[in-house]
């Protein structure tokens, strides 16, 4: 079991994620080995979020050129993962028919993003 810190390497911060980071979605560079659900729950463990979905993409180095060195840029993995930004309470059917509310303490954002409103 690895832990959040090896799977969520960086965030990726480009204008496009920016703009997205104010609908609830953040992009990060994640290890290549990692599943969704392994980067699901690195996040929540790491921002206290509470994750809705999360998308995946994988991206091939490409060959750079240094003078006359020739060599591949490692491969990559795009994760897009979208929080809810709205958390409601989780209810239950306790012993006896009782229903309970849980009201964790989830956070509406990222701050350590970076992502300026």
């Amino acid at each position: 079991m690895r832990s959040p810190e090896e799977i969520i390497i960086r965030p990726y911060i480009t204008e496009k994620s920016n703009i997205e980071g104010a609908n609830g979605k953040y992009t990060f560079i994640v290890d290549s080995r990692a599943t969704k659900t392994e980067i699901k729950n690195a996040v929540e463990k790491l921002f206290q979020v509470k994750v809705i979905q999360v998308n995946t993409a994988n991206y091939k180095g490409k060959v750079k050129r240094y003078g006359v060195h020739v060599g591949p840029r490692p491969d990559w993995k795009k994760a897009v993962v979208k929080i809810d930004l709205d958390p409601k309470p989780e209810t239950y059917y306790a012993k006896g028919n009782k229903e309970v509310a849980v009201n964790k303490k989830y956070k509406t954002s990222i701050e350590e993003f970076g992502i300026v409103q």
